[in-house]
């Protein structure tokens, strides 16, 4: 045996008591002026006791170990034995024994929180979560007042592997019992409690609890960003958590997180407000203006889009690499290559090609590669471009079928449609799973006039994946907009509405199909609520449609004018006012 070896554990734990034994027996009368030393309660008998306890534990036997140095931890009440016996416990992987040593210390020093802690902690890797809330009450107690906010609020950290998450919950709210109506801490106590709730998927529990953080403290962002959680869990109402937080003067930061929920539901005119203000009351947030840019150029609003891209480089370069270097050059490259599209667009291309030659993260050189290819066809070099794309590496599957996906979408933009079937056919032969790819091609069928092929490839669709919602919708859609079997294409855009509630873009179908069916009051209630919350060329084209026949003509005309500004192109804008045969 390594016997040097064996003595580090009781050089760390015994030496400190010895040494002061040894000053105690050697110390010469103490001088005047000098405090006397402190005996120490370690005796040879102890000594030897704790040399053999750590000599047992190195030697294969940690009951033996254990036993000894907790009974020297008891003698002596020394909180460095009562830790020590906890670790040799642990590491015997004996949970039983971790927590009687824990509780052992606890008791002897009940004012210790790293005692406390111990015990708190081994309950948990127990999964005895029921046996909790004395230690959680004596945590909370135990952190100094200014800086029990912080404590409570930490509290689901605990939790995150324990099973039972209702138990943990009410355990919990059980332990903060004392603080919910405290003026300081109450907020952060429900907060807790709504946290733990909405884990424990209690949706309609997590909203009290953070509606009752609120009524104490309003200004708290913690019901706020639960009133987030909620919205991402579809519970609609926690955006009132959110609406009431905002009646102050709120951190740009959870405004920011606001717009970004609001994206993730595509609610994209709201979100674009909230960046609006974010922008204006803190221009030197960055991200803003890169989310802000984005959804200007989704909207075809170029000359917004462009001053947002070149205010978030600005800031970017300028401000220095604040956030990781990986996440500073993909929010750059996102910059560049929308600034590059902006200028495609405008067929200044020779501009376009300086945005991208500035793109240096190694990273995105596919999508950088996407764009030139883009920048090919639009000048006529169709073959080019596509040779361009299949000189992407695939050295991977889905390498492989990015390459194809960004071939066939290059197709799709010029309008090659009977090219793009043709590879989604080839692409489709190969893996017949790749439902993704089946809807692709019913678009492009849908081009062609291939109304059977489009339809039987949704349904396809459809059967393989009940929650398609694009699926459901464009079926719906085309039936609609083709006038034949109005009942069941609204069956399937509120279908499609039951997996993506609130959806612009569906919700134009819908509007589009009740003006089918006659009803007008109806159609144009959807059709503007769509337009706002989602300004696109061909929601206008319907609004502008419904209210033409309802003889609001100046209105259309109005509308319609913005659709122009969104997307001159639009081809059913296009189409709509062609057969209405408008004059402005």
């Amino acid at each position: 045996m390594d016997y040097y070896g064996s003595m580090l554990p009781f050089k760390r734990f015994v030496a400190p008591i010895l040494f002061a034994a040894a000053v105690s027996a050697h110390a010469q009368p103490p001088e005047k002026n000098v405090a006397p030393p402190i005996n120490s309660a370690l005796t040879s008998e102890l000594f030897y006791q704790l040399l053999i306890g750590e000599l047992s534990v190195r030697a294969n036997e940690p009951a033996a170990g254990f036993a000894m140095v907790l009974d020297a931890a008891h003698k002596t009440r020394d909180p460095k034995l009562f830790q020590r016996a906890v670790e040799i416990a642990l590491q015997a992987r004996s949970g039983d024994s971790a927590l009687t040593a824990a509780r052992a210390w606890k008791q002897a020093h009940p004012s210790s929180r790293e005692a406390n802690r111990f015990v708190l902690q081994i309950l948990i890797s127990l999964n005895r979560i029921s046996e909790l809330v004395e230690p959680l009450k004596r945590e909370i107690s135990l952190v100094d007042s200014k800086d029990r906010v912080a404590a409570v609020t930490a509290l689901p950290r605990y939790f995150g592997r324990a099973s039972d998450k209702a138990l943990v919950a009410s355990v919990v709210e059980q332990a903060l019992a004392d603080y919910l109506n405290h003026p300081t801490v109450g907020a952060a106590a429900w907060t807790t409690i709504g946290r733990l709730r909405l884990e424990a998927a209690n949706p309609g529990g997590a909203f009290e609890a953070a509606r009752a953080a609120q009524a104490i403290d309003a200004k708290s962002e913690g019901p706020a960003l639960l009133g987030l959680a909620l919205m991402e869990a579809k519970l609609p109402k926690g955006e009132l958590l959110v609406k009431k937080y905002m009646e102050a003067k709120p951190q740009a930061e959870l405004r920011m997180a606001y717009a970004q929920t609001l994206l993730g539901a595509q609610r994209y005119g709201e979100a674009s407000a909230q960046l609006q203000i974010i922008t204006a009351e803190k221009p030197d947030l960055a991200q803003a203006w890169l989310i802000q840019g984005a959804l200007e150029l989704q909207d075809a609003r170029l000359p917004t889009a462009e001053k947002a891209f070149l205010r978030y480089i600005e800031l970017a370069v300028s401000t220095g690499p604040a956030k990781p270097a990986a996440e500073s050059d993909r929010g750059l490259t996102q910059a560049y290559l929308s600034l590059a599209q902006i200028a495609e667009q405008r067929r200044d291309f020779a501009q376009a090609q300086s945005w991208l030659d500035r793109i240096g993260n190694t990273d995105d050189q596919a999508n950088v590669q996407i764009r030139r290819a883009s920048l090919l066809a639009r000048q006529g070099k169709l073959e080019q471009a596509r040779q361009l794309l299949r000189n992407l590496p695939a050295r991977t599957p889905a390498e492989e079928r990015f390459r194809l996906v960004a071939e066939i979408q290059l197709l799709r933009d010029q309008k090659h449609y009977s090219a793009a079937f043709e590879l989604l056919t080839e692409a489709i032969k190969r893996d017949p799973s790749d439902l993704d790819l089946a809807y692709d091609q019913a678009m492009v069928a849908e081009k062609l006039g291939r109304m059977e092929d489009m339809e039987r490839l949704l349904r396809a669709v459809i059967a393989g994946r009940p929650d398609y919602h694009h699926a459901y919708n464009a079926l719906g859609y085309s039936l609609a907009d083709r006038n034949q079997r109005l009942p069941e294409a609204r069956q399937l855009i509120l279908k499609a509405l039951e997996y993506a509630p609130g959806d612009p873009l569906i919700s134009d179908s819908l509007g589009w199909v009740e003006f089918r069916l006659g009803n007008l009051p109806e159609a144009i209630r959807i059709l503007q609520e769509a337009f706002k919350a989602k300004p696109d060329p061909e929601i206008a084209a319907h609004l502008g449609e419904v209210m033409w026949t309802m003889g609001r003509r100046d209105q259309a005309r109005v509308i319609w004018k913005e659709g122009m500004a969104l997307g001159a192109d639009n081809e059913t804008l296009l189409e709509t006012l062609k057969r209405l045969r408008v004059r402005w």
